[in-house]
């Protein structure tokens, strides 16, 4: 059995389903701050929290857990920044609470939900693994520090580990059973639509004076099948190898926000409005990502990777998101 922490999450979802279609048995256990229990559609759920050391024990003495998915943190940088001791005692704290309790039930496997932010400005384009990593925010940090104690731990302990450092998370579930769903809302793609649905008169462009060829930031938008899929090719190299290892997951290509706007008007057939703003602080021209070490040793191979289809399976979530679930928003 997979436990998956955060598995009612956006990514945590994805992976659960991927997982299920494969024949794994699963475990969700998620305290639904942020996640949503209607999207643990696959193998069982459990509500709790990882800061509850016993019932965590619980958890693991119940069912024969033979690996860990852990996708349960708190994502918003700004907040990070205006509330550190949130995202150190979550994201820091908890994880470390689950990796004691995975050594005191002898569970060697784990993946970890990690993120670019832990490279911090980048110095080189697209970043590579061995980039240098200096997060420049609480959420970066938190993130860079349990990658950091997975080395400890799996040198002290023989815990075997994979680190995904994802770029920016987009799309849905292309049979729309599961996708993007955050409270609040702060990602690009889901605030354009918000525009063409009607919900918002606008979407802010932050900067539009960048070194770009448009002059707006460029970001790495990688599906979230192919985030989930990544994870399952991750535990099953473990499974196999048993080796720990670093990975970056990205599409390799940057789309601009005017781009992301253009596209988006395209499927949605929909004009989008748009006001230009100031630069937000620490926001990077350019932002993207090499996972060429992902498809050489993981076999990863991306098939959500054209923006308009990216856009395009957004649309036909958010378009139900606001049918089926707009009494629970």
């Amino acid at each position: 059995m997979i436990l998956i922490t955060g598995g009612a999450g956006y990514i945590g979802s994805h992976a659960n389903k991927e997982l299920w279609k494969r024949g794994y048995e699963t475990l969700v256990f998620d305290n639904l701050i942020y996640g949503h229990r209607p999207f643990a559609k696959w193998g069982e759920f459990v509500l709790g929290d990882l800061e509850d050391l016993d019932q965590l024990r619980l958890v693991f003495k119940t069912y024969p857990i033979k690996a860990v998915m852990h996708f349960a943190a708190f994502t918003y940088v700004g907040e990070s920044v205006e509330d550190p001791q949130k995202y150190y005692a979550n994201n820091l704290k908890n994880t470390l609470n689950l990796l004691q309790v995975m050594l005191e039930f002898e569970v060697p496997y784990f993946i970890f939900s990690s993120t670019c932010a832990t490279y911090g400005v980048p110095q080189e384009i697209p970043i590579p693994e061995d980039h240098p990593q200096d997060p420049i925010n609480p959420y970066g940090r938190c993130k860079f520090m349990v990658e950091k104690a997975l080395e400890d731990y799996s040198r002290a302990y023989g815990l075997k580990y994979i680190s995904l450092r994802y770029f920016n998370a987009a799309g849905a579930d292309p049979d729309c059973e599961v996708g993007e769903w955050h409270e609040p809302e702060t990602h690009l793609i889901p605030l354009v639509l918000d525009v063409a649905l009607g919900q918002s008169e606008a979407i802010k462009i932050f900067g539009t004076d960048y070194p770009t060829e448009d002059g707006t930031c460029i970001r790495d938008f990688i599906h979230v099948t192919d985030l989930a899929e990544a994870h399952i090719l991750a535990l099953e190299y473990l499974f196999t190898q048993g080796q720990s290892e670093v990975f970056n997951l990205g599409n390799g290509n940057g789309f601009s926000v005017r781009q992301v706007i253009q596209t988006a008007e395209e499927v949605t057939k929909r004009k989008i409005n748009t006001v230009e703003w100031e630069r937000r602080p620490g926001d990077p021209p350019v932002l993207i990502g090499s996972s060429q070490k992902a498809k050489r040793i993981l076999g990863w191979k991306p098939k959500y990777y054209e923006l308009p289809v990216i856009i395009q399976t957004a649309w036909e979530w958010h378009q139900k998101l606001y049918r089926d679930f707009k009494n629970l928003r």
